[in-house]
């Protein structure tokens, strides 16, 4: 099996989404981490290169430097990983997309729409070389109800449901970093940093994408610079009616991200906090819950039944696509440039619909 020869940029040890990389790849086995740039504080940067063991010579202090001069190695990284705060991604993945080396990048996409749309125009030709860490998509199971969407085990959809609740930033005197301040993290707070991933779910397994939306936006702890909780009402195409609901101070909430679509024949339902398992529901009262790996799933698995694939595994997921699409396969599920442009529209229209009290805006592309 080759192994590709990565970079990171951002993400220095310790540092919650760079550790989740690190492991991910380790994971795969296609992958070795031989450069980086992982730190804006060039003395950290160094730290952690030395920490993480890479070759003095490639553990940066410049990204731009480290793009320039990874191009030029005969050895140099096939893929650069980007986990900075969400202001450094398009500059970052601009420099290592001109260098000719491919991207996969935290989401969102930029900090405006503005913003998302001149990049995705300045890349168009290199759409597929530009990797978006949808996370929530390499799941198997989340794969599995695509399939079963698809094949009509639902039939018509006529309802979508998905929610994302965490509780981390509930307190007035929580901690969030660069992600509660417009500046670094942009103005969506709560709706770029999970509301995107939710938005991704329902339009991935559902196939269908939204129309047109109505906000209420929220700023539920007082005095803070970014929304922490919206609920959302969302239109999608073929008459199909869905709503979102996303919080960072749902008291008592980890990580709760559940997605419901009900359909003509059928309604079915996931859950990340118990991801192995699908629950099909149907009129007559009968609930059937499919667990992954099982005889009746096609869906490809990580590890055999009743051996738990979580969050690591779905990043694995990722990477094993992203393995597979710079040794010349499809990896046809896996989000692209177009998918964090998607993301970005879906941002600006729910800030948009809730400074105008919940008029529904239209998502133009």
């Amino acid at each position: 099996m080759k192994t590709w020869p990565v970079g990171m940029i951002g993400g220095a040890p310790g540092s919650f989404m760079g550790d989740v990389h690190r492991r991910a790849l380790a994971l795969t086995g296609q992958f070795s981490l031989v450069a980086g740039c992982l730190s804006r504080h060039p003395r950290q940067a160094l730290e952690a290169g030395q920490a993480l063991g890479l070759d003095p010579a490639r553990a940066y202090t410049d990204w731009t430097r480290m793009a320039r001069e990874e191009a030029a190695r005969p050895d140099g990284i096939a893929l650069a990983i980007i986990v900075t705060p969400n202001a450094m991604h398009l500059p970052v993945a601009a420099a290592f997309l001109d260098a000719g080396i491919p991207v996969l990048c935290e989401k969102p996409l930029a900090l405006t729409l503005e913003q998302a749309r001149h990049f995705a125009i300045r890349f168009e030709e290199k759409t597929n070389d530009m990797i978006m860490a949808y996370t929530y998509s390499g799941y198997a199971m989340v794969r599995e109800a695509r399939r079963l969407v698809q094949t009509g085990a639902l039939g018509a959809l006529r309802g979508i449901q998905v929610e994302y609740l965490q509780d981390w930033l509930a307190d007035a005197d929580s901690d969030g970093g660069w992600r509660l301040d417009p500046r670094t993290g942009g103005a969506g707070g709560c709706v770029g940093d999970i509301g995107t991933h939710a938005f991704h779910l329902a339009e991935f397994v559902s196939g269908l994408r939204c129309e047109a939306l109505s906000a209420r936006i929220s700023h539920l702890v007082a005095g803070r610079a970014v929304p922490d909780d919206a609920q959302i009402q969302l239109r999608f195409a073929d008459d199909t009616v869905g709503g979102l609901w996303v919080s960072q101070v749902a008291t008592g909430c980890g990580n709760a991200l559940r997605l419901r679509l009900f359909g003509e024949k059928a309604g079915l339902e996931w859950n990340q906090e118990q991801p192995d398992t699908l629950v099909l529901s149907t009129m007559d009262g009968c609930q059937t819950h499919i667990a992954r790996a099982g005889s009746a799933v096609p869906t490809p698995s990580l590890l055999p039944r009743g051996h738990p694939e979580g969050y690591l595994e779905a990043f694995a997921r990722l990477y094993a696509d992203t393995a597979g699409l710079l040794g010349g396969h499809n990896a046809p599920l896996l989000p692209r440039l177009d998918a964090g442009l998607r993301g970005q529209e879906f941002i600006e229209a729910a800030l948009e619909s809730g400074a105008r009290y919940g008029a529904w805006t239209a998502l133009r592309t």
